[in-house]
């Protein structure tokens, strides 16, 4: 795996989501370094791509209530389970699930595997609610896809809290999860 600061020099054979999230951290003058990779789809696949990456890749997951009408996407460290009925009573919502790839795809543009907080400068019309839970806020680095599982970006977190969230109009709450054995 070779780190590179800025996008891939050659973008001509990546997705367009991909491509357009380089144009987006660009042109937002956020610099940022990428490193590309056989497909991580869980984890366990990025705990090498971490080393290259010389930052913690988040868990991403996207979620719904109960009735599939609100949703949610939480970034938290790769490390910590996560607890459907410990977030739920945290943001006051019905019985959380995983969204289905259909709402991946219609509101983040982004399949299974590749959720990551780039996602949301494709959700004009805010139908994701993002939480970050605070052991995140807390790193100098955010290691994430660029809405394909094939790349890595470190960014600094300080840059998407400030300068990425506020451009694609999203803003964010920060939730405690708790370490220790899944429910």
């Amino acid at each position: 795996m070779t780190l590179h600061t800025g996008r891939p020099q050659n973008t001509a054979d990546r997705e367009a989501r991909e491509v357009r999230t380089y144009d987006k951290l660009d042109s937002l003058g956020i610099i940022y370094t990428c490193v590309d990779h056989a497909p991580a789809e869980t984890m366990e696949d990025c705990r090498e791509i971490e080393k290259s990456l010389m930052a913690p890749i988040c868990k991403n997951l996207l979620l719904c209530n109960r009735q599939g009408t609100a949703f949610y996407l939480l970034l938290m460290p790769g490390d910590k389970p996560f607890r459907t009925k410990e977030l739920s009573a945290q943001i006051q919502s019905a019985r959380l699930s995983f969204a289905s790839p259909q709402k991946m795809e219609e509101y983040l543009d982004i399949h299974p595997g590749a959720v990551s907080v780039m996602g949301l400068m494709n959700d004009h019309e805010n139908q994701v609610q993002l939480l970050i839970d605070e052991d995140l806020l807390q790193k100098e680095w955010l290691g994430c896809h660029p809405c394909v599982n094939t790349s890595s970006l470190r960014l600094k977190t300080a840059d998407v809290i400030e300068i990425f969230l506020p451009a694609v109009h999203h803003t964010y709450q920060t939730v405690r999860l708790i370490g220790g054995e899944p429910l």
